[in-house]
């Protein structure tokens, strides 16, 4: 039976199966400790608040897909397998879309329009992924 890892791997698909690497978990871990406490401060502006949490969502759903054996070279995927790669809803990943989209407006068009609302939401998000990371369930490829 094929997974939808598989499924997303081979020429011109977005996976490439790689073993995972310890060393490499423990530190986007790190990376994202470091910035989740960050982007949790008050005093710092919005704008670096809304991106610190989003790197850190990103490292931690790349975390899980590498804990997975396998790589992206599409910065989205890794939020889109976040039910296979650790169970959780849309409750999560629909947060992690939008601000996904938000982040490439600010990002290529100069049009970061962010509230307090949204960088609560995406901080909440990131918690959640991030307290399934510190357990991930075993690898499930074959």
């Amino acid at each position: 039976m094929s997974s939808p890892f598989n499924n997303l791997c081979g020429p011109g698909k977005p996976l490439r199966a790689e073993p995972p690497d310890a060393a490499e978990f423990a530190g986007l871990l790190r990376s994202c400790t470091a910035r989740l406490a960050d982007a949790r401060l008050a005093t710092l502006a919005l704008e670096s608040r809304f991106d610190l949490a989003y790197n850190a969502a990103h490292a931690l759903s790349f975390a899980a897909l590498r804990w997975h054996g396998y790589r992206s070279g599409n910065r989205y995927i890794v939020f889109q397998l976040l039910p296979h790669t650790l169970g959780l809803g849309p409750e999560v990943w629909r947060v992690l879309d939008k601000c996904h989209r938000l982040r490439n407006l600010g990002e290529y068009e100069g049009g970061l329009n962010i509230d307090a609302r949204i960088v609560t939401d995406l901080i909440a998000a990131c918690q959640a992924v991030a307290a399934k990371v510190q357990a991930p369930p075993s690898p499930t490829r074959p």
